[in-house]
């Protein structure tokens, strides 16, 4: 799964670029709710990324799973965060994109539940 591992570090890198962006350039440039939206979609990328790492460099999924719970981050990542950043540096209107931003919210929090079930079923097969 190092092609997911690359992703998610390019992934990485990108947040560290623009968060730095973020509270350098937007500062003066957005109002304080503005810039804490921009923030919040930095940190969740940022948290993701770290899913997406752990989930690859785990020996205890195979890389079907591996592959399905990546896909389901980028989604995520790229509905969640990139509809946020759409809306403060594309100056795309909210109100048309409103949607996306908690679609991808779902997108994650279903990465999250699927690598707990999978981690859970190899937990309760190692107890049995």
């Amino acid at each position: 799964m190092n092609k997911n591992i690359t992703i998610g570090s390019l992934l990485g890198g990108f947040a560290i670029v623009l968060g730095a962006f973020g509270a350098h350039a937007l500062k003066n440039k957005l109002a304080p709710e503005a810039l804490h939206s921009f923030e919040t979609a930095v940190r969740y990328q940022i948290y993701h990324v770290f899913l997406i790492l752990f989930v690859n460099l785990s020996q205890e999924l195979n890389n079907d799973i591996k592959s399905k719970i990546s896909w389901l981050i980028f989604i995520g990542i790229f509905l969640f965060s990139g509809s946020i950043y759409a809306i403060h540096l594309v100056s795309i209107p909210a109100k048309t994109i409103w949607f996306v931003t908690p679609l991808g919210g779902l997108v994650l929090v279903a990465a999250w539940l699927i690598t707990a079930f999978y981690f859970g079923k190899k937990l309760l097969k190692k107890d049995d």
